[in-house]
């Protein structure tokens, strides 16, 4: 068994009481692994101080790959000036590369770059029972999954140097932002019941006995070096009609248009991705059984609605919206009015609502496509400096002294971790993600080494706020306990002691 941190409990090491903070904001950035931009972060178990050599890669028959593969159409992506080739990338070292470095690639962190697989049972091929040796094995991006950056640079690099930043914190489930959407909403897969008699027959997986693996097609490169891995089918459900990989909203905003002559807030049902109202009770239901106000800020969802997406700005994404989803949170509820609400472009609504402190008891931003690192359609700088600048609102809040924030990604984005997942549910945990925690009640400075997951945001308010725990919440709990040995983390472990609160460590 793998040997993780233990949590600090409550009664060994009494935290900041619960009651105090009144205000939660859950900021959720877009597909960084934490080794991606936080190696070497003061304190944090990162691979800095390890030999390379002891990450090499794996190629798909197991044998240690002699290099690693190019980065199959080049790193820089979109466009970009001064472009790294593909054939720039040919024969680098089995082990990870800084695309930063001087003496390497040399480039900034405005830079776009190549998107990488992220799909949920790429995922779980890549981690390889927690050996993290199959990344550029499983990948559709060569060497890609292996870059990481200085991550020094970053504005909200210093931002965690302030506050905690927890090291040992992974994605809720595997894969992609579909599913990671979902799990903060629901901690649940979506369900397309009858998806075998339904349109969406052609987007079921192919998946291997374990359930943990996709059916390699026969005319699939044998090695990583010779080409992208194929499959029989990589589909969007799970042969037992799960939701996974990314599905479109029943309703608009949505990447499927409405039928003709249907209602024009539908996405048209016939479409083989378009997935079906989902009932599951979602965290944002069980706030509202006790009165405790909530929103989803999306940004520039309005924006979207009234003038329709556009690429680079705001390259809205419609995947990135989980109560959408929800037949509660349908076109023409007084749940949909109340609690979905534009964040304006650039997160103007939501800073109007920071500044003037009339944010809920919980909020929940999602920053418009631009804005939120994702590689392949986004920078690191620019997401980067738009979370800092709404942490510099949020401690100059009205409601900054009874606050927490927790600024995390929705997952790695098919990026390499060194750090093994602990064994959980079959939904995940996935890869190791970053995770600060903000508030005055925060420890400065601190590195939190307790395992955590997405879930843990959700026992946080089920804590917190006296909710009754989701179904998938319990699970995943029963899960982490029995893998480590431990509970689960509950984000309480970043916060100061009772005798210090307000003096900082």
């Amino acid at each position: 068994m793998l040997s993780y941190p233990a949590l600090e409990s409550h009664a060994a090491n009494p935290t900041t009481s619960l009651e105090k903070i009144q205000t939660v904001v859950v900021i959720f950035a877009e597909n960084r692994s934490f080794d991606n931009l936080y190696n070497g972060f003061p304190g944090a178990d990162t691979f800095a101080d390890k030999p390379l050599s002891q990450f090499a890669q794996l190629d798909r028959d197991g044998s240690v790959l002699p290099e690693l593969p190019p980065i199959w159409g080049g790193l820089t992506g979109r466009g970009m000036p001064d472009p790294v080739t593909q054939a720039m990338t040919a024969h680098l070292p089995n082990h990870p590369f800084r695309v930063d470095d001087p003496q390497g690639f040399n480039r900034p962190l405005n830079i776009l770059t190549h998107d990488l697989w992220h799909r949920y049972y790429q995922n779980q091929m890549q981690i390889n029972d927690g050996r993290n040796d199959m990344f550029v094995a499983w990948a559709d991006s060569g060497a890609m999954p292996m870059s990481y950056w200085d991550g020094s640079k970053m504005e909200m690099w210093q931002v965690a140097r302030k506050y905690t930043l927890a090291d040992h914190f992974f994605m809720g489930a595997f894969g992609g932002s579909f599913l990671n959407h979902q799990w903060l909403a629901c901690a649940c897969a979506p369900y397309y019941p009858n998806a075998d008699t339904s349109r969406a027959h052609p987007v079921i997986s192919a998946v291997a006995p374990s359930g943990k693996a996709l059916l390699v097609a026969p005319n699939s490169p044998k090695s990583a070096l010779d080409g992208i891995p194929k499959f029989v089918r990589d589909g969007n459900l799970t042969p037992d009609f799960y939701a996974v990989n990314t599905m479109q909203p029943p309703y608009q905003p949505s990447g499927n248009a409405p039928a003709d002559g249907q209602n024009p807030h539908f996405a048209d049902p016939m479409q083989a991705t378009t997935l079906p109202p989902q009932t599951a009770p979602t965290i944002g239901d069980r706030l509202t059984e006790k009165s405790i106000t909530w929103a989803w800020y999306s940004g520039a969802w309005q924006d979207v609605l009234a003038h329709g997406n556009h690429y680079p700005s705001p390259d809205f994404q419609y995947h990135h919206q989980p109560y959408n989803y929800f037949l509660n949170y349908a076109p023409g509820t007084a749940a949909r009015q109340e609690h979905l609400r534009d964040g304006g472009l650039a997160g103007n609504r939501f800073i109007h609502d920071i500044d003037h402190g009339t944010l809920p008891q919980v909020s929940f931003y999602k920053p418009q496509g631009n804005l939120n690192e994702h590689s392949g359609y986004a920078d690191i700088e620019s997401g980067d400096h738009h979370i800092a600048s709404l942490i510099a609102h949020l401690e100059k809040s009205p409601q900054w002294p009874h606050m927490l924030v927790i600024v995390t990604y929705d997952e790695n984005g098919g990026l390499w971790d060194h750090v093994s997942p602990p064994k959980g549910d079959r939904w995940g945990p996935g890869s190791r993600i970053p995770a600060i925690i903000i508030s005055p009640y925060a420890r400065r400075n601190y590195v939190d080494h307790t395992v955590q997951d997405t879930t843990s945001i959700l026992k946080f308010l089920t804590e917190r706020f006296h909710l009754r725990a989701l179904d998938g919440l319990t699970t995943r709990e029963q899960a982490i306990q029995t893998s480590t040995g431990h509970k689960l983390g509950d984000l309480t472990s970043a916060l100061l002691p009772i005798s210090q609160e307000g003096k900082g460590e």
